[in-house]
């Protein structure tokens, strides 16, 4: 959770009124953040608030949000309105993206605030809300990199590129020579503050740089600004820049920081906007500053919160959380949602919103015991797979944990096995190779796992008690999914001779553990092992594993081929059990 230092009497003289160390704190609990801690500076004087606000609530990351924010729900102010304004210099006010910017950081946004009116106190918080939102959404500016400049010291439109590191030099921020931007990335790489940030491009073949009519340098996103452009407290009018590799996540950095500041305009709450060309001709304009629209109802909000408020009142109290709201019908509300409140994803976030105006302490409790007596106890299954880990290590067997996403040349070619034939899970859009599906069978895994860990002396047995996922259609009408987990054990044996007899030994342990008998003949009682083949098994070496006639899981030798796929040396048995299905079966706990 983001905590925000805030100078006490700055706080109180935006509230209008001084608070008590005590009623402040119980301010801040109906609103559903915390005093978190109080630092007196003596030197100075003064006293800081740390204020631990939602890490999704990025309005009140600065004094000037909380404050804002805190004065609309107490009613000393209403929610202002904020707009964009036409740009005053149309032709200046574009950023022109070229295509190289692709291969690092693909997108931008801009805005301008004009004639606003910088103190130091104000100066600050600025900058520190930048570096808020670097560490927050931004993800320490992997996904969002914010620039802030003079316009007056500039002259757009304003050139988005990507060029090689020696290609780029100018004067980094507070210094005084120009620097080529990869001697200059070696020597941050030293400094405390941006030497986190550093990899994110050193190793790229192109670094991004923005660049006004005339070429100057302004900032190389997400490194550093350059110092000719840099605001101090004459500034005036601002430009500000928002690189990404997320676009709705600059939209939100971007009209956060906008909708903070722009009270200090001369036209308060307003900014002015920036177009942005795109290579292919997209032309976008920010900031957005858009109000949505999201319908609930009373009853909806009523019975989350546990309440019994009429439309009317529900609509007055959402009023008090920086919303719009309006009764449209007999029970529904229509909520207007701000461009500072994109924590407001779903009718449940209203709802929550409702219940923090109407006060969590004001909730009412049912104030009587249930109708029906129960005892919790820990899910079977569970319990279940913690006596099966138990058993393993007892066994001798290293618990290993393993990804539930895989390649598709893990989960198939490798394995020997045709995915067109298998129940398998596809990723839709996967990020790298290494996620393009879920694991039906925890071999893959586990041997990907002993290719790693060659180095440690024979044996190697391990085991690993995990879920699998599998398309399932019945799962796809009662859940929405089409596919369900399975929790299945899986154990190997990897040695100079595979010793497929340790695993049949593993096995009668388990079944013994279940209170299975063993029953050669097969049959509706007891356990045993009938010959069956599979691909990723030696053939004429592997058998499925019956309880009470039901086929639950498989025991062999892994094919050769299999083992050299997954750069091994040495043979190794596996034994695979599907869990549920053997509680399931054996009623076992019941």
């Amino acid at each position: 959770m983001p905590t925000v230092s805030v100078d006490r009497d700055a706080l109180f003289s935006c509230l209008g009124k001084l608070c008590t160390e005590e009623e402040f704190d119980e301010l801040c609990f109906k609103y559903g953040i915390e005093l978190d801690d109080i630092v007196e500076d003596p030197e100075k004087g003064g006293v800081t608030y740390k204020i631990e606000v939602g890490a999704n609530r990025y309005d009140l990351l600065c004094l000037e949000g909380i404050a804002r924010t805190l004065r609309i729900y107490l009613g000393l102010e209403k929610p202002p309105r904020f707009r964009a304004l036409p740009p005053k210099y149309p032709d200046q006010y574009k950023i022109i993206v070229k295509p190289a910017t692709a291969q690092v950081r693909p997108y931008v946004v801009g805005a301008v605030l004009r004639d606003i009116t910088f103190t130091q106190a104000v100066y600050d918080s600025f900058i520190d809300l930048q570096d808020k939102l670097h560490q927050n959404i931004a993800r320490k500016r992997t996904l969002v990199a914010i620039g802030t400049h003079d316009l007056d010291t500039i002259t757009g439109p304003f050139v988005y590129d990507a060029r090689p590191p020696k290609e780029i030099s100018f004067v980094p921020l507070n210094q005084t020579q120009a620097i080529r931007s990869d001697v200059m990335l070696e020597k941050f790489s030293h400094d405390s503050h941006l030497k986190e940030y550093v990899p994110i491009i050193k190793d790229k073949p192109v670094y991004p740089v923005i660049t006004d009519q005339a070429g100057v340098v302004l900032s190389l996103p997400p490194i550093i600004n350059g110092d000719h452009s840099k605001i101090t407290l004459n500034t005036r009018n601002v430009f500000i820049e928002c690189t990404a590799t997320d676009k709705y996540k600059a939209q939100i950095v971007l009209d956060t920081l906008v909708c903070m500041f722009s009270q200090y305009c001369s036209q308060p709450f307003t900014a002015e906007t920036v177009q942005v060309e795109y290579p292919n001709g997209e032309q976008l304009t920010y900031p957005v500053l858009k109000y949505r629209q999201q319908e609930t109802s009373a009853a909806y909000c009523n019975v989350l919160a546990g309440t019994e408020e009429t439309p009317e009142t529900i609509a007055s109290l959402l009023k008090m959380m920086s919303l719009g709201a309006a009764v449209v019908g007999d029970d529904k509300i229509m909520v207007e949602v701000p461009p500072t409140r994109y924590d407001i994803l779903h009718p449940c976030d209203v709802a929550e919103d409702f219940a923090v105006a109407y006060g969590f302490d004001k909730l009412a409790s049912d104030g009587h015991l249930p109708s029906t007596s129960t005892i919790g106890q820990e899910c079977q299954l569970n319990y279940l797979s913690d006596k099966m880990r138990l058993l393993l290590s007892q066994n001798n067997y290293i618990e290993a944990a393993t990804f539930s996403l895989c390649s598709k040349m893990d989960l198939g070619e490798r394995m020997r096995v045709q995915l067109d034939n298998e129940p398998w899970v596809r990723i839709g859009n996967p990020k790298t190779s290494e996620c393009e599906a879920l694991r039906t069978t925890l071999l893959p895994g586990l041997l990907k796992t002993l290719s790693a860990n060659k180095h440690i002396p024979l044996p190697l047995r391990m085991f690993e008690i995990a879920d699998v996922v599998v398309t399932d259609k019945s799962a796809a009408a009662t859940r929405g999914t089409g596919a369900r987990n399975q929790r299945h054990l899986c154990a190997i044996n990897y040695n100079v001779r595979p010793g497929m007899e340790v695993l049949q030994g593993l096995l009668d342990n388990i079944m013994v553990a279940l209170k299975v008998p063993f029953n050669p003949d097969g049959g509706s009682q007891g356990y045993c092992l009938q010959g069956k083949d599979h691909p990723s098994y030696f053939p004429g070496f592997c058998g499925s594993v019956e309880v009470n006639g039901v086929e639950v899981g498989c025991l062999g030798l892994v094919h050769p081929q299999v083992i050299t796929n997954f750069n091994l040396n040495n043979p190794a048995s596996v034994l695979e059990l599907d869990l549920q299905k053997a509680i399931d079966i054996t009623n076992f706990g019941q």
